[in-house]
């Protein structure tokens, strides 16, 4: 039966929950504020909007603030952009009962009525789509035209589930028994927990909210501690949007409790699903508590991926598909490919075009500047693990072609690095950069750049270049096979942007290592 159940009727008896000192009160059926003050926005930028700049977390519709605060840092500056509430295991907890409370009415709630208030969301991030780019910008340092097109990006993902929650059909399965027939309908699971990083603030959480509340769930959203604003900017236009109480919370700590609201959020008996975007070491801690109490578990972990260019491909083309498929948000995105692999025969153009395309092209600086095009790292430790890639290529032969250093703008900036002559012995070649840092390595035949790319037991997205449109769909099939058989990730065939809305999202970590 495809029909899913959760295991606690929502009739049930609800523990009553008593915060005071933490700003959250649990009394008679309702979620009431508690007596401790609302903590205000010290901007660190001019320009941007208070409106929808929220400091305290948000759960069954009320902004909650906690007994303490963690200052959020513009990456660009270091200066303090505000400081937002920090919430612990107790109001983790405290807001997946708001979740679970919510759940037993929106579950009930028409797909038609879901499916307007999700657009009525929509319209709003459309409305407020120049502000809510700002913080995304102040935040992580994204430039604000990449920031302008991830508002863009996430509201599609809101419109597209707004239409699909109106298309969640049940089956008639013809049994067996000729007289008997089997009805399937889908039911919500109950409360899921969306934990969501850094780089993508806005669409990582509407990519999963999205769904969830279109198939009737409530959600508990626990941003990344460097970019809380834009989750809790969220909370503000849903809750003007009208979604009911409860069934978007949001709950920001810092780095230091991040481990306690991960262990309380994926081990709490009222949630049902966990949806996770993050590191690999992350995402293994949170597997091992979902499988104590069987959760179901969704989860992108970390990638690594090649681009491989052939012979036969065109130079520029191919340094294009480069150009846009490493330097997004200066590199520091999931699907970024990681190690370029370009045949011998055309190795040497595509190095000497490649580099003349960064130095033109490129241009560093503070996200809110018109010109730049690569903004900081979120933070001083990124720019150190890029610093130790290329130190450790350095020592081991390759070569800098352009860049290698911390730009001089600032600590949390580096330079758009090009390096050659790299073997497969450098942490570059087998550890995921995310960073500014393209490394070439040049392969000799299609099996060894096959060879080279399945490398990894990682794999979120493959942008093969290829010429020639029977050579290509030859290579996308046989890659494609390999990508099943590998279990790696998706592949993308001369475009890099092979994910959309619409498009399902998946990957695989740890894949079976195939013995001989």
């Amino acid at each position: 039966m495809a029909t899913c159940f959760w295991w606690r009727s929502c009739g049930a008896p609800h523990v009553r929950l008593v915060l005071h000192d933490r700003g959250l009160c649990r009394v008679a059926g309702s979620w009431a504020p508690g007596r401790a003050p609302l903590r205000t926005y010290v901007p660190g930028r001019g320009g941007l909007p208070t409106t929808l700049l929220r400091t305290n977390s948000f759960v069954g519709g009320r902004w909650i603030p906690a007994a303490a605060a963690f200052p959020v840092l513009d990456p660009a500056s270091g200066a303090e952009l505000g400081r937002v509430a920090d919430c612990g295991a107790p109001e983790a907890r405290a807001a997946v009962c708001a979740a679970y409370e919510a759940f037993c009415n929106w579950r009930g709630v028409s797909a038609k009525e879901r499916s307007s208030l999700l657009r009525k969301w929509y319209d709003l991030m459309i409305r407020n789509k120049d502000d809510l780019a700002k913080i995304i910008t102040a935040e992580s340092g994204k430039p604000l035209k990449e920031a302008q097109g991830e508002i863009m990006y996430s509201a599609l993902f809101l419109e597209w589930f707004s239409e699909e929650a109106r298309r969640i059909y049940g089956d008639i399965i013809y049994t067996p028994a000729k007289e008997k027939r089997a009805l399937v309908l889908k039911q919500p699971l109950g409360v899921a927990v969306v934990i969501t990083p850094w780089n993508f603030p806005s669409a990582m959480i509407t990519r999963k909210v999205g769904a969830a509340l279109a198939a009737g769930c409530t959600v508990v959203v626990k941003p990344a501690e460097d970019t809380p604003f834009s989750a809790l900017a969220l909370a503000e236009l849903a809750n003007q949007a009208g979604i009911p109480p409860g069934v978007y919370n949001v709950i920001p700590c810092s780095q230091k409790k991040a481990k306690d609201v991960g262990e309380a959020l994926c081990t709490d008996p009222l949630v049902s699903k966990i949806s996770f975007t993050g590191s690999t070491a992350t995402g293994k801690i949170l597997l091992h508590h979902a499988a104590n109490s069987v959760k179901r578990v969704s989860m992108e972990l970390g990638g690594h991926a090649p681009f491989i260019v052939f012979d036969s491909a065109n130079v520029d083309q191919a340094v294009a598909g480069a150009m846009a498929s490493k330097f997004r948000n200066s590199g520091q995105t999931c699907v970024c490919s990681n190690r370029f692999l370009v045949q011998k025969g055309i190795h040497d153009s595509f190095v000497k075009k490649f580099a003349e395309a960064i130095k033109t092209n490129l241009h560093v600086g503070d996200g809110f500047e018109e010109r730049t095009t690569q903004g900081p790292l979120i933070n001083e430790k990124a720019v150190e693990k890029v610093e130790k890639h290329v130190s450790d290529a350095l020592s081991k032969g390759a070569t800098v072609v352009t860049g290698g250093k911390r730009h001089q703008l600032g600590k949390n900036f580096f330079e758009p690095t090009l390096l050659s002559n790299v073997t497969q012995d450098m942490l570059c070649s087998h550890e995921e950069t995310f960073g500014p840092l393209a490394p070439v390595i040049k392969f000799d035949s299609e099996e060894e750049a096959v060879a080279i790319a399945n490398a990894t037991d990682v794999g979120l997205a493959d942008p093969p270049v290829e010429e020639g449109a029977e050579r290509m769909a030859e290579k996308a099939e046989k890659e494609q096979k390999q990508h099943f058989a590998d279990q790696r990730g998706g592949l993308g065939v001369t475009q890099r942007e092979h994910l959309g809305s619409s498009s399902p999202f998946f990957f695989f970590s740890h894949r079976r290592k195939h013995s001989s």
